[in-house]
């Protein structure tokens, strides 16, 4: 198979797939009576991922794959799980806080706050740079950057209520 193929088809079934993952642990979660917050926002950053994902099939198909490039996005695909494996069923790709859940400050989030974000900045710049795409990396690292402005903020706010400390 041409790799630029394997690439993308490998980051769109794995999209696919979180989303299935998100959308169950969504359903658990508000079932359990947690809440969501920042859902105004969320049609547009589907909407981002979705244009990064497309525009990559477009201007990446058939092209050649840098394999410094795919070794930065295997590590952070690492990453990504180790990520999955800490949150398990409080994941998702909404932001769903559960009322009196402690804020979970364990595997990568004892280092950084939001390591999801961090993957998904790296990701966003990595893939298109593996495939000989720098402007395009540019572009939507600046959106992406825009909308997790956005989103971290909104994130931040509803995750520092004292109804979510214990």
């Amino acid at each position: 198979m041409e790799p630029s193929i394997a690439l993308l088809g490998f980051v769109t079934l794995q999209r696919l797939a979180e989303l299935v993952i998100a959308r169950r642990n969504t359903r658990a979660l508000l079932a359990r009576g947690a809440t969501e917050v920042g859902a105004a926002h969320y049609p547009v950053m589907v909407a981002l991922h979705s244009c990064w994902i497309a525009g990559l099939w477009v201007l990446g198909f058939g092209q050649p794959v840098e394999a410094v490039w795919v070794a930065i996005f295997a590590v952070l695909q690492l990453a990504r799980l180790w990520i999955l494996a800490t949150l398990r069923e409080r994941w998702t790709t909404r932001i769903i806080v559960l009322p009196g859940a402690p804020l979970v400050r364990s595997g990568p989030y004892r280092f950084v706050t939001h390591p999801n974000y961090v993957v998904v900045v790296c990701e966003i710049a990595v893939l298109p740079l593996a495939l000989g795409l720098p402007i395009f990396a540019a572009v939507f690292s600046v959106l992406n950057g825009l909308m997790l402005a956005v989103r971290i903020s909104a994130e931040n706010r509803a995750l520092s209520g004292a109804m979510f400390l214990k």
